[in-house]
């Protein structure tokens, strides 16, 4: 365990941290974490919302610990896979790490940060900073670009949907967002296709209520098991049906029909 006296002294290792410990390890050398203010705070739920929801998205965690090796430990605000269900620090890096810059960020620690990650296998470092403009920095072991808001990041084979700048930042943005990819997950394709469907079921119910009244007038009483399959039709088949039932004169012309015989038997 490294104590607060210690931190000059070095090199540590991963196994000398216990979760908890205020500290991450670069090359050996403790990084002293303090906890954040109230803003920095809001805009990582909001970005943990909308990353963990991405119907591609197995695992998320927010200050997970990694150790690419013995002598580094880094714990990205929000990490986006290869997060276990599993106490202990993480082996590697994960292929998506999140860091919100704020007031009192150390850039010489967050590059340090940055460059140990993408050295270990992190495909994309988003670094959300949140004085000044509003913007994202996107590392990659390629380059850097920028991003502002209203525009869209982008990570193919991690995350299925983009994702905005300032739902990164913004909960209303990020509720949004978090909304059409949970949608996602149960297969749906937006909000709009949820109402459409709705809909539909209703149309569907109002037409399966009316043919259900006019084969009563029709043949009479029929077997519930009948009921349950005239339910079973579709839009389609309940049209079919409405038409067919003009011909029927006893509840075995709808048996027959149902069985896919001719409902008339001359």
């Amino acid at each position: 365990m490294i104590k607060s006296h210690d931190q000059t002294r070095g090199p540590f290792r991963a196994s000398h941290l216990r979760s908890g410990d205020p500290y991450e390890l670069d090359d050996g050398h403790p990084i002293e974490c303090l906890p954040s203010g109230g803003r920095h705070a809001k805009s990582n739920s909001s970005g943990a919302l909308i990353l963990e929801s991405d119907p591609d998205v197995e695992s998320v965690g927010v200050d997970a610990g990694f150790t690419p090796d013995e002598h580094n430990l880094r714990a990205p605000d929000i990490a986006v896979g290869h997060v276990p269900d599993t106490p202990g620090w993480i082996p590697g890096a994960p292929p998506l790490a999140v860091e919100y810059a704020d007031t009192g960020q150390d850039e010489r620690d967050l590059q340090a940060k940055i460059h140990t990650l993408l050295g270990a296998g992190t495909r994309y470092v988003w670094v959300v900073r949140l004085t000044g403009p509003h913007r994202v920095e996107v590392h990659t072991p390629d380059g850097l670009h920028m991003a502002y808001p209203g525009e869209e990041l982008k990570a193919p084979g991690i995350l299925r949907n983009p994702v905005r700048v300032e739902a990164l930042y913004d909960p209303a943005a990020a509720h949004d967002a978090a909304l059409r990819n949970l949608l996602q997950r149960r297969g749906y394709r937006d909000l709009d296709a949820v109402l459409e469907k709705g809909r539909e079921e209703g149309r569907e119910e109002g037409e399966l209520a009316v043919v259900l009244r006019q084969l009563q007038r029709v043949v009479g009483p029929f077997p519930e098991a009948n009921r349950q399959r005239i339910g079973q039709l579709g839009r389609d088949g309940l049209a079919t049906l409405a038409e067919a039932l003009l011909e029927f004169q006893t509840p075995d012309d709808l048996s027959a029909w149902l069985a896919g015989r001719s409902p008339i038997t001359d």
